[in-house]
């Protein structure tokens, strides 16, 4: 990569969680970091300058950027201009891939905020191999989705003996509210399951694999963990999938891994009425006038007040074993949604920036990208990542 005008760029930032990251940026990026706000509608972009320069007065020079994904020339100078692209304009299945195929183009690094698999699927079959030739890295799931289980695991297998089988359980809870980006892609999942499945057999078939090593993961099944008096409810997110990709790129997995991951529910009631929710909310999604419906009871771009978020927290407990080894590791933080994602996306973004890194490109994991970096960025930022238990 050539000298650029910019060291980042942020596209969507006059949106709930992008204001959030903007600010986050406005707070916390390094002295004579060059950024800049990128946009389609220039009044939104200077509100938010605006706003940003009341936390920060030099961020009156912020340059504003138009960018919009139904103009490719737009968006082809918007990748050229800069090192790296975050954008948090979502359902990423419905708007995201011209800018991911403007970075593969212009070998310019990209983070996002999806939990859409199908998205992250159709990225790789259209775009991996355009950014392994122009050095892109193109790193998706980088907020609540799925950085916590990604580097949770990652940091839970370093305190494990190596070259040997492991298995790692990860336990989520959390008190929060599902972001409007989440809620949408939710429904969009649900809508799609064929052409979800049918992408990741095609993927599936093109992505090579380890030759001699084994990765399996799973949602696993239900179970009652008695250590910690809790039901281990199977969840059936992008989280397991990112984990299994960061497991067949490193050795440092072992030979064999296993991975299961769970939502960790005190009482069973809990449970039934979580899924019959999710079971209605299923059905409901296949007919298109329902779906509508259920798309405006919360729409992307929306989001809780401060003081809601302030009492909004999660956690990850994760169990590894291996060697005749157990260590149980923790990674948490505050209000998962919004706060804790604008923080883990903007971190991504300046670790891409400005940290010394591995040699990668393609579609990559946070773990094979940024590993110890990243964790290390987000351990200074206030996210909770310690071991709490060996043996």
């Amino acid at each position: 990569m050539g000298e650029r005008q910019y060291d980042l760029v942020l596209f969507g930032g006059t949106g709930f969680t992008g204001g959030l990251t903007a600010e986050y940026l406005a707070r916390n990026a390094p002295d004579g970091t060059r950024w800049a706000l990128a946009g389609r509608n220039r009044a939104k972009l200077a509100a938010l300058r605006d706003r940003l320069t009341r936390l920060d007065p030099n961020c009156a020079e912020l340059p504003l950027l138009d960018a919009d994904i139904t103009d490719p020339e737009s968006l082809r100078r918007l990748a050229e201009s800069t090192r790296v692209v975050i954008t948090t304009v979502g359902p990423y299945l419905e708007y995201g891939e011209p800018l991911v195929a403007a970075c593969a183009r212009s070998g310019t690094d990209y983070v996002d905020l999806t939990g859409e698999p199908e998205f992250v699927d159709r990225m790789y079959l259209a775009h991996h191999e355009t950014a392994r030739a122009t050095g892109a890295r193109l790193v998706h799931a980088c907020g609540f989705d799925s950085i916590p289980y990604d580097l949770g695991v990652y940091f839970t297998v370093q305190h494990l003996p190596r070259s040997v089988p492991l298995t790692v359980e990860g336990q989520v809870r959390a008190h929060a509210e599902f972001s409007g980006g989440t809620y949408a892609s939710a429904l969009t999942a649900f809508a799609r399951s064929t052409q979800m499945a049918q992408t990741a057999r095609h993927r599936r078939e093109a992505e090579p694999r380890p030759r001699d090593r084994r990765i399996r993961v799973s949602s696993g099944l239900l179970y009652r963990d008695r250590e910690v008096g809790r039901w281990m409810v199977p969840l059936p997110t992008i989280d397991p999938q990112i984990v299994g990709r960061s497991a067949a790129a490193l050795d440092r997995y072992g030979p064999a891994f296993t991975y299961r991951h769970y939502a960790s529910v005190k009482r069973g009631p809990t449970i039934v009425a979580a899924g019959l929710g999710l079971a209605v909310l299923g059905a409901l999604a296949q007919f298109p006038a329902a779906r509508t419906a259920l798309s405006r009871l919360r729409k992307p771009g929306q989001g809780p007040s401060e003081h809601r978020r302030l009492q909004s927290w999660f956690s990850v407990r994760f169990v590894g074993e291996g060697g005749g080894e157990r260590v149980v590791t923790e990674f948490a933080g505050g209000d998962p949604g919004y706060d804790e994602t604008a923080k883990m996306l903007a971190e991504s973004a300046l670790c891409l920036a400005f940290d010394e890194l591995p040699a990668t490109s393609g579609q990559v994991t946070t773990a094979v990208a940024m590993g110890d970096a990243l964790l290390n960025r987000l351990a200074r930022a206030g996210l909770t990542i310690r071991v709490v238990q060996r043996g």
